[in-house]
């Protein structure tokens, strides 16, 4: 079935939802919570499936307790997502002894692991839907089958190696979007799931991305966000070649005043033409997220990363040259098996060679399914914990020099949210936070902030 019939079959669901599900809940519009776990393109999934569930004729609520429906999109990153999951799931046994016709869904990509899947149908009896990341696309059928039926649902799927466009969308946000310009993971990182849940690269057609941008700003958004779990390998599989530093700049020629930004980049795919893109741009933000994971060559070849230092380094070197302002962030692990003293003081070695804006720090969590999971690790999670903190005492120094050389200086800001009573909390271009005093009204505008005080990770500062 092409993808056109296998979609309009999703709409005749709908249809047939619209129907149903006010008998089921006794309601003209039954309710339906969807709570989001992990990444930003989990986030994008999301609003997809809240899109689907309006389409439906649902109402969303932020309250679990009124809920007619409960979803779930869940992260397999790390052990502690998972476990969140399962606490929170093992939680609406109540809700649905109280409530039962309650429907509880379970998707992303923890539900794409056998072993999970078939954890939550023995444990969790009262969850009746359950479905992966490669069939989102059907989750109106999925829905239709799981309120009509008798049984349990579980829907794993395979990855088909399409892209389904389309599909309705519920924007959390009203200035600033996510736009998903890839799907899927080709790298096969030894400590990594995602390839594994996600399946293979898969590009959309630059026209596409490009429309829906040109939407989006249409609508008011101020900042676009283009998300791929390695954007620099976007293009793999089109009939027209399409690079993304040439998407990312024929984005920026679209009219309107907005920011874009992307996530995220690997090392071993950064271009310098994709820095001469971000350079020469103002619209697009100064900002590199260029995760390095260890600073030891030989861990990087454990992880394959399939970078150096050397590499790594030298597309670094150059970002600092040639953009202004540059904010560079990154993520680190601690802890990988057989990560020795030596190795870790590398990583720390680099860390004070790039002073990187900030860092995301993790320590090593073992995914069942990767080839990191069966490498011996003779060292105990105190010995990760002492490592970790001295890398966050290290960053934190680090951090407090930068925000500190940001004093006096003014920058254009996004106002974003309220923080407290008062005060709102604005973001520069290189997405760094700065409070500000300032009425809520101003939430979604450009604005001028001049930087006054520097605490550690946050600025404090007046409109200007």
């Amino acid at each position: 079935m092409s993808e056109i019939d296998l979609l309009e079959k999703q709409k005749e669901y709908t249809e047939l939802l619209r129907d149903i599900l006010p008998l089921r809940y006794s309601a003209e519009h039954p309710k339906a919570f969807v709570h989001t776990y992990g990444c930003q393109q989990n986030v994008a999934d999301s609003e997809k499936i809240k899109g689907m569930l309006e389409q439906a004729g649902c109402e969303l609520t932020e309250e679990k307790e009124e809920a007619d429906i409960i979803l779930f999109n869940t992260c397999a990153v790390r052990e502690h997502a998972e476990d969140r999951v399962f606490g929170n799931v093992g939680a609406l046994k109540a809700l649905k002894r109280k409530k039962p016709s309650l429907l509880i869904a379970l998707c992303g990509c923890m539900m794409e692991q056998e072993h999970i899947a078939e954890k939550i149908y023995k444990s969790f009896p009262y969850v009746s839907l359950v479905f992966g990341t490669h069939v989102i696309h059907r989750f109106p059928e999925l829905l239709y089958n799981a309120v009509t039926g008798s049984k349990r649902l579980i829907e794993r799927g395979s990855d088909d190696g399409r892209v389904y466009e389309g599909l309705p969308v519920h924007r959390d946000g009203s200035f600033k979007g996510w736009l998903p310009i890839m799907y899927g993971c080709d790298n096969f990182c030894t400590y990594c799931i995602v390839p594994h849940v996600r399946g293979r690269e898969r590009s959309r057609q630059p026209e596409m991305v490009i429309d829906e941008a040109r939407n989006m700003i249409a609508s008011g958004y101020k900042e676009i966000t283009l998300l791929g779990q390695n954007v620099n390998s976007y293009g793999k599989g089109l009939e027209t070649k399409t690079s993304f530093p040439e998407l990312l700049r024929r984005v920026a020629e679209i009219e309107g005043d907005f920011w874009i930004s992307f996530m995220t980049s690997h090392p071993k795919d950064a271009s310098k033409e994709l820095i001469d893109v971000i350079a020469d741009n103002p619209k697009i933000s100064p900002h590199l997220h260029l995760p390095f994971q260890s600073g030891s060559d030989r861990i990087l070849r454990l992880m394959n990363r399939h970078y150096d230092i050397e590499k790594y380094m030298e597309i670094v070197d150059y970002a600092k040259k040639r953009i202004k302002d540059l904010a560079l962030t990154s993520d680190v692990i601690v802890g990988f098996p057989g990560e020795t003293e030596e190795d870790f003081q590398q990583t720390l070695e680099l860390i004070r060679r790039v002073e990187f804006t900030s860092l995301f720090t993790f320590i090593y969590s073992p995914r069942q399914g990767t080839p990191a999971a069966k490498m011996p690790d003779p060292y105990t999670h105190e010995d990760k914990a002492r490592r970790m903190g001295e890398l966050l005492r290290l960053q934190e120094s680090i951090s407090a020099r930068r925000t500190a050389s940001m004093v006096g200086r003014q920058y254009r800001v996004l106002i974003e949210e309220q923080a407290r009573e008062g005060i709102l909390n604005a973001r520069t271009h290189g997405g760094i936070v700065v409070e500000v005093p300032g009425s809520p009204e101003l939430i979604g505008s450009f604005m001028t902030a001049e930087v006054t005080e520097a605490g550690n990770f946050i600025l404090r500062g007046r409109l200007v």
